[in-house]
């Protein structure tokens, strides 16, 4: 194995969402990561990502004997990862207790969107509702529109699988230097709240909670994206002076006496978004691309996944992937020394199933059995 996580051992309790990305990005960083897989179609499926990078085995989690396997899997394991409702290992004989029981230096990570207690813990939610609920989401649109943030971008990938992974390697770390485990209860409710400590950091020193009255958020005119007359977009963020003065240029705005004076007045922001709004909408993408090329205005184009992978910039670093067929972004972030393992095809469904439980010492019919099928025990 390669990568700066080579030698770390993670078993993962395969579900859906920032649990299975959390193991992805350790697998991405040279983590060996088995992947408990229910039962379920094994053929190819080269769109699974979140698989990518991973050993996978089928479990049936609820069939006599199937926690002691899980058991004796974590006995050189250093994490474990679940994604379960609270109280859902714990009716499986695998929670905190028995796991820790017998794996001391085990780091247990849990994933959930509201956290192990509260009076949420057990209710039903998704990305958006964890946003929404911590704060986050308020400041996600512009004024009187609703508020709205790329699908699980920001609560399940940013304030979950992000967080518990850094809670799983500073566990790690410190179990290795003193062999104690211990449970991270990685909430992202409680991950998305901390991602606003800079904006909260802004309001604290005068700004204000109201959404749409801040220089940083979608209500300024630099904290937009501007439809061009084909359908493209540009966005813009051109804040400090210098970058506001090379925009204007670039735009040819330097001589517009609003321009020049209303960077910083919240009443004149309604009208240099109209203004720029009707700029924009004179010319395709292209255009203003070529406009604003190797300016330091503070811009980009707004790029679908596709048109980002051919995008000058991310190709020459390789951001973006073709792994069957399918686009992928390339591990992140990049080490020198210990560069991640290249990016390999996703194994079927339970395709280790055999080699990890056959090391196990299990006969092949309890094998078959343990994977939700008796009948085929020889």
């Amino acid at each position: 194995m390669t990568g700066v996580l080579a030698g770390v051992r993670i078993v993962e309790i395969a579900g859906i969402g920032p649990g299975p990305f959390c193991a992805m990005l350790l697998a991405d960083l040279g983590a060996e990561v088995l992947s408990i897989e229910r039962p379920g179609d094994d053929g190819p499926r080269p769109s699974a990502i979140v698989q990518r990078g991973k050993r996978s085995i089928v479990l049936d989690l609820k069939a006599p004997g199937a926690a002691e396997v899980v058991l004796r899997l974590l006995d050189s394991a250093d994490g474990l990862i679940e994604g379960m409702r609270p109280g859902v290992m714990e009716r499986l004989g695998l929670g905190p207790e028995p796991c820790l029981a017998r794996r001391p230096q085990l780091v247990y990570g849990r994933m959930t969107g509201w956290g192990q207690h509260g009076p949420l813990a057990q209710r039903a939610g998704h990305d958006s509702n964890y946003t929404g609920l911590a704060g986050a989401l308020w400041f996600a649109g512009p004024t009187g529109q609703p508020p709205q943030a790329p699908s699980t971008v920001l609560g399940d990938i940013g304030g979950g699988a992000l967080y518990l992974a850094l809670g799983l390697v500073a566990g790690i770390l410190r179990a290795r230097s003193d062999g104690r485990g211990q449970v991270v209860d990685a909430a992202i409710v409680d991950g998305t709240a901390h991602m606003l400590s800079l904006l909260l950091s802004i309001t604290a020193r005068g700004g204000s909670m109201a959404r749409g009255v801040n220089a940083f958020d979608a209500a300024h005119w630099a904290g937009r994206s501007y439809r061009c007359r084909d359908g493209g977009w540009i966005n813009l963020a051109s804040l400090e002076p210098q970058f506001y003065a090379e925009l204007l240029q670039r735009l040819g705005l330097d001589g517009d006496a609003r321009f020049l004076h209303g960077q910083h007045d919240a009443a004149l922001w309604p009208e240099l978004t109209r203004q720029l709004a009707q700029l924009f909408a004179e010319h395709d993408r292209a255009h203003w691309c070529a406009v604003l090329d190797g300016s330091d205005a503070c811009w980009a184009p707004v790029l679908q996944p596709d048109e980002a992978a051919a995008h000058p910039h991310l190709a020459a670093r390789g951001t973006y992937q073709q792994v069957d067929g399918v686009l992928q972004a390339a591990p992140a972030p990049r080490f020198g020394a210990t560069p991640s393992p290249p990016l390999a095809a996703v194994p079927p469904r339970g395709a280790h199933t055999q080699e990890v439980l056959a090391a196990l010492g299990l006969p092949q019919h309890e094998i078959a059995r343990l994977q939700g099928c008796p009948r085929a025990a020889t």
